[in-house]
């Protein structure tokens, strides 16, 4: 019989263990847990950091909790013990916290020699700023990525912390991870993967450096062909207070923008020559603002001239291709992304609701083959 924790998915037989945090380290775990990997979080006594409902945190879906409290006599060696048997370890603490705590690389590889020990920080594990606090929105701006999005003559946009948190740091960290494991499977022993958020987001910016080495690009928010400088490549508001996006890149689609937008040829023919981009840029928006979002939706709705409306949160599961592919789920009541990427053989699944800290202590111990945990409160956990 298959492990509780354990599920469909190309991660199958996986072993994670994740020392509980915020951020980027518990969407690397969720990852993971989503492509069938067996994930115990560790949570500290006192429950999750993030400050809401446990039942809601989307980030805790296919995992399991225990508590352990690091800073107890016996805390260590409990997570020590969970490293034995696993084949990853995830942790998102301040360089030097989980040394000092006993669960550092060197206690874990001593126990585990074959275990990929990933580590998640903002500013990686060494350099003047290693020790010091951040935020997404610090370690995106002192990349560059930040200084490239917004208007120009105003301020840089903030991307939520989608960017630095977790395209720069949780899809990093699981690519090291996957790497790494691919490496000790085939032979090779484990290792430590240092994902830094700048590290991350410094890399998605490798097309902007090579265009702007051959001068394709200027180093200034909104006088570019993707940052919103060009007319046919950005977002205009409608009559209702709605927004559409426009990339109309390419001649053949940017023809059909124009056509279906109801620009005169004269107006159209703009998009070649740059001078005449603020001009064209206040034709566009001029027409844009003469229907809603809904009707000119369904203007563009079919056609090959790369407009798209903008919408809430929750309005996108609703999108028509959103719905035709599933790209969101209801689960345990909370509508929610679906995994993914997909699979043709191994498909990801949602077979576990966000972990209730502490209540899978026994479930745990029995399917990893430890100790079975005194009873508790700490180890029953509540919702």
């Amino acid at each position: 019989m298959a492990a509780a924790g354990a599920g469909p998915g190309p991660l199958a037989g996986v072993r994670v263990v994740e020392l509980a945090g915020i951020g980027p380290g518990p969407f690397a775990a969720m990852l993971l847990g989503d492509l069938g990997a067996d994930v115990v979080r560790v949570d500290r006594p006192g429950g999750q950091a993030l400050g809401i409902d446990p039942a809601l945190d989307v980030t805790g879906r296919n995992k399991r909790s225990v508590v352990v409290d690091l800073k107890a006599g016996n805390g260590p060696a409990a997570v020590l013990d969970l490293a034995e048997r696993a084949d990853v370890l995830i942790e998102g603490y301040r360089p030097g916290v989980a040394e000092r705590l006993g669960v550092g690389p060197r206690e874990c590889l001593a126990r585990n020699p074959k275990l990929v020990y990933g580590r998640m920080t903002g500013w990686g594990q060494d350099g003047p700023l290693a020790a010091s606090a951040g935020h997404d929105v610090g370690y995106t701006a002192v990349t560059g990525a930040l200084g490239m999005i917004g208007p120009a003559g105003g301020p840089p946009a903030i991307p939520a912390n989608l960017l630095g948190d977790y395209a720069g740091g949780s899809l990093y960290l699981v690519v090291g991870i996957l790497a790494a494991l691919h490496h000790a499977r085939a032979g090779g022993g484990g290792q430590v993967v240092d994902a830094a958020v700048v590290d991350g987001t410094s890399h998605l910016t490798a097309m902007i450096h090579g265009m702007l080495a051959a001068g394709a690009w200027q180093d200034r928010r909104g006088a570019n062909l993707l940052d919103g400088g060009c007319p046919f490549y950005g977002v205009y508001e409608t009559s209702d207070g709605g927004w559409m996006a426009v990339g109309a890149l390419e001649k053949p689609f940017y023809d059909a923008f124009a056509r279906l937008l109801g620009l005169d040829g004269e107006t159209a023919s703009g998009r070649d020559d740059p001078a005449r981009w603020d001009g064209l840029r206040e034709a566009v928006a001029a027409r844009f603002r003469t229907r809603t979002r809904d009707e000119w939706t369904a203007v563009f709705e079919g056609t090959d001239a790369c407009v798209a409306p903008v919408l809430s949160l929750r309005e996108a599961p609703a999108h028509p291709q959103l719905a035709a592919r599933g790209t969101y789920t209801e689960y345990g009541g909370v509508v929610q992304p679906a995994p993914a990427p997909r699979f043709s053989a191994t498909p990801g699944a949602l077979r576990r609701p966000p972990a209730t800290p502490g209540a899978d202590a026994a479930e745990v111990a029995r399917d990893w083959d430890l100790p079975a945990p005194a009873p508790g409160p700490r180890q029953e956990g509540s919702r």
